[in-house]
């Protein structure tokens, strides 16, 4: 997971909600609030980070707090509770489905687009690809409710992670200028569009780095 900074909403959510009754199943753009979600996400899942696109068949339009009418039904049109999340395996076998397939009607208790607490302070990433947290609740959140650990996620971050090590040790000494300087890329601080799949794997080995440099 990575911060998400949330933009202004959609305006066909903004004129929905003025309507009597309005409702999620009712509103009639989604296609609209898609595009919005995966752009302020940089083309990225929401929980685990894998590459999504705004079309109904790629993507699923996530509510941190559940859209279900006995559990938060005034937050089914806040934008601050809507988040776009990858398909999660669907329709495959219980121990295999994530994010918010796995998730469901669930609370889990960080929005990773509330900047309070960061929800990048409160995880590790290690050397196997396993994602971790030191808070002992949270990161049983991380394996129950979302499934991040599951093997194709947890194999495809250290893939990741070892695909740039690798590259990182031919290189030699580097500045602390080039880490810093890979370290914003990584993270999408040096310009615009989509981001690399599971590059906050990345982004946290060049902070551990930078932080002994």
């Amino acid at each position: 997971m990575r911060a998400i900074v949330k933009g202004p909403e959609p305006h066909s959510l903004t004129q929905y909600k003025l309507t009597p009754g309005a409702s999620y199943a009712g509103y009639p753009d989604k296609d609209e609030l898609r595009v919005s979600l995966v752009t302020e996400q940089r083309g990225l899942c929401c929980y685990c980070l894998r590459s999504i696109r705004p079309q109904y068949d790629a993507m699923k339009i996530e509510h941190w707090h559940s859209q279900a009418p006995t559990r938060y039904p005034a937050e089914q049109l806040t934008y601050s509770n809507l988040l776009g999340a990858c398909l999660g395996n669907e329709g495959q076998a219980w121990c295999h489905q994530h994010c918010d397939t796995r998730k469901r009607d669930r609370d889990f208790s960080r929005n990773p687009a509330n900047p309070m607490p960061r929800i990048e302070d409160l995880i590790r990433f290690r050397a196997d690809g396993r994602i971790v947290s030191d808070n002992l609740a949270f990161d049983a959140e991380l394996n129950d409710v979302l499934n991040l650990n599951e093997a194709f996620l947890k194999n495809s971050r250290k893939a990741v992670l070892d695909a740039f090590t690798h590259g990182f040790a031919k290189r030699g000494h580097l500045p602390r200028a080039t880490l810093l300087r890979w370290a914003q890329d990584w993270n999408g601080e040096l310009g615009v569009g989509d981001l690399r799949e599971f590059c906050q794997v990345v982004v946290y080995w060049l902070r551990k780095r930078l932080s002994r440099a």
